[in-house]
């Protein structure tokens, strides 16, 4: 019985450890208007994000936590938790996707953020060679910000 007990313990918290790389991992389907116009289905796994049936290779700089998914995002993310990332790609200027729209324009898109808060993913899409701050004022007065898009599981 104690054997069974540390087990579930054991499991808890390797549950519980599980990274927000893990969380945004997998296929999420488009559920805001611009998701569904632009992006559709997106799918996010260890090395690739797959946007509109095409693969780019992403490579993850850090962790998100739920102060800077809160400057990007409009979300309601539990305080001091991990909830994405922040993730370096490369999608070639004036890449059309759905309904002939693009990310960035005639930008380069260089750098995504993602947030999970429950059965929602949220993304946002970045331009320019300097990596985004992560900061309220930052986004606000941001010139780089290509757009934010939502996903459900």
């Amino acid at each position: 019985m104690k054997f069974l007990a540390g087990l579930l313990v054991c499991g808890a918290m390797a549950v519980s450890a599980v990274s927000a790389r893990a969380q945004d991992n997998g296929y999420w389907r488009a559920s805001s208007e611009t998701a569904k116009s632009t992006t559709g289905d997106i799918g996010i796994g260890t090395l690739k994000v797959t946007i509109n049936f095409a693969l780019y290779t992403i490579a993850q700089i850090h962790k998100v936590d739920a102060a800077q998914a809160r400057a990007v995002f409009d979300i309601d993310a539990p305080e001091g938790a991990v909830v994405g990332n922040l993730y370096h790609l490369s999608i070639e200027p004036g890449k059309k996707l759905l309904h002939k729209n693009t990310l960035c324009g005639n930008e380069e898109t260089q750098y995504m953020v993602t947030a999970v808060v429950g059965k929602e993913l949220h993304v946002a899409f970045f331009s320019g060679s300097a990596m985004p701050e992560l900061k309220a004022e930052a986004i606000m007065n941001s010139t780089t910000l290509c757009g934010t898009y939502t996903y459900m599981r």
